[in-house]
């Protein structure tokens, strides 16, 4: 087996003080932080489609990195993808890997003969798994959006032939998540939208796009499958509108359909941003409907309007989302996985490394500010404080049902005006605590 990064050392942690681009400043597996370690606590993972096959490509240009891996034929790069990546997981200390079916093994002549090539690579990322038990598979999903069979939707397409070619391909992806052991599998509904409504059945789509939920739990389960399902809310791109378009959305599609039992969300941070969230209240959404499930770790840049997948470098957003997850009471099934992708002027193979290195540090140094936060206590108490009216009297008696409108009426004409129970919200007191805990590490 090739090395494909001879110069790239194991990556180690040096500590904040280190000048060396080539180590961790804040990453370090082993310290505990929040009960666990920060290996525990991350669960990165590496994205099969950006890291190991991502080569620049965009609207404007072709591709700017050579991610053929020194091989020619597409089974020949099939395979070296694997070996690249498993050494690239290795020096990174990475133990989870997340695929589309097509990043492993692309299309072929046949469907038949695109699953038996699809075979091939999955038995070869068994045995290296096999050869090595700490890399897993995070998750698994189906690349049902880039052929063009695919231009109106797959699972929402107007033609019922494509809703069964889809079917098929998802068949078979859970099978391969299956075989390499994954807990998850992620529906993301790259076209499952629309650009114009007079040319739409929006009801139907929807109906059609829970039956293919539906008869892909059920068969996941016959098959011995007892990992999570996720949706991935994305809002727009590359439909106008697409109808995972975010949490609250997606959760309202789950229990209208009865599938809140068995999905799960993944969060990406820049898909949270394109739907004007933040990617803390996205999964403070996922938190507090108990839906919190995996996160794609990534950022978008606020001045450009489409979904540019960064790594994520952005400490303010790492913190918070960190503190969303350790409140979750941390991942079960679920990770970081950095949909993520060196930019195209960092067009060098070892740039691969500078990226996740740059992420991994930034998710390491948000955990221990999370933890310090709620360690600290003082945010915590200031919201506790803030609805504390709702603990006792008027406030109890309408949590616990207690109260009428007859009540609440006769209540309100008693004490009359009730600005006077407001406090301050003290949000630039909140926010100075927070860079107080921040920069106090």
């Amino acid at each position: 087996m090739a090395e494909f990064f001879k110069d790239i050392p194991v990556i180690k942690y040096e500590g904040p003080n280190s000048t060396n681009p080539l180590s961790f400043k804040y990453y370090n597996p082993d310290e505990v932080v929040g009960g666990k370690t920060m290996k525990e606590q991350l669960k990165f993972a590496l994205s099969w489609w950006h890291t190991m096959g991502g080569d620049g490509t965009d609207m404007f240009g072709v591709g700017t990195t050579d991610k053929k891996w020194g091989k020619t034929t597409p089974e020949e790069i099939s395979f070296a993808k694997v070996d690249a990546a498993f050494e690239i997981m290795t020096k990174l200390g990475i133990e989870y890997f997340c695929f589309h079916d097509r990043d492993l093994s692309p299309e072929y002549g046949s469907l038949a003969e695109t699953n038996e090539k699809l075979d091939r690579v999955t038995d070869y990322i068994a045995e290296k798994m096999k050869a090595d038990p700490t890399k897993k598979l995070l998750w698994g999903t189906a690349k049902c959006f880039d052929h063009p069979r695919y231009m109106h939707g797959a699972g929402t397409s107007p033609s019922a032939d494509v809703f069964a070619y889809s079917a098929a391909q998802i068949k078979k992806a859970v099978e391969a998540t299956v075989k390499l052991g994954g807990n998850g599998y992620v529906f993301w509904g790259g076209r499952e939208g629309y650009e114009t409504l007079l040319n739409t059945n929006m009801a139907l789509e929807q109906d059609n796009m829970a039956r293919l939920m539906k008869m892909t739990v059920d068969y996941a389960r016959s098959i011995g499958y007892k990992g999570d399902f996720y949706i991935e809310p994305k809002p727009k791109e590359p439909t106008k509108h697409q109808y995972d378009f975010d949490t609250a959305t997606v959760l309202g599609f789950l229990r209208k359909y009865g599938l809140e039992k068995d999905f799960k969300m993944n969060i990406e941070a820049n898909h949270a941003t394109l739907a004007m969230h933040t990617f803390q209240h996205e999964l403070r959404v996922a938190r507090d409907n108990g839906v919190f499930g995996s996160i794609d770790a990534n950022q978008g840049d606020m001045l450009l309007g489409w979904d540019t997948d960064q790594f994520p470098t952005n400490i303010y957003d790492t913190t918070l989302c960190m503190y969303e997850v350790l409140k979750a009471g941390g991942f079960t099934n679920g990770g970081l996985n950095f949909d993520a992708k060196a930019r195209r002027g960092s067009f060098k193979l070892d740039d691969i490394f500078y990226s996740y290195i740059a992420g991994m540090d930034t998710f390491a140094l948000g955990l221990r500010i999370a933890a310090k936060m709620i360690d600290d206590g003082r945010i915590d108490k200031f919201v506790e404080d803030r609805y504390s009216s709702w603990t006792t009297g008027i406030g109890a008696d309408i949590i616990s049902g207690k109260a009428t409108l007859e009540d609440l009426e006769k209540y309100a004409l008693e004490k009359g005006e009730v600005v006077d129970s407001l406090s301050s919200g003290r949000q630039e007191m909140l926010e100075s605590i927070l860079n107080n805990i921040m920069f106090s590490l």
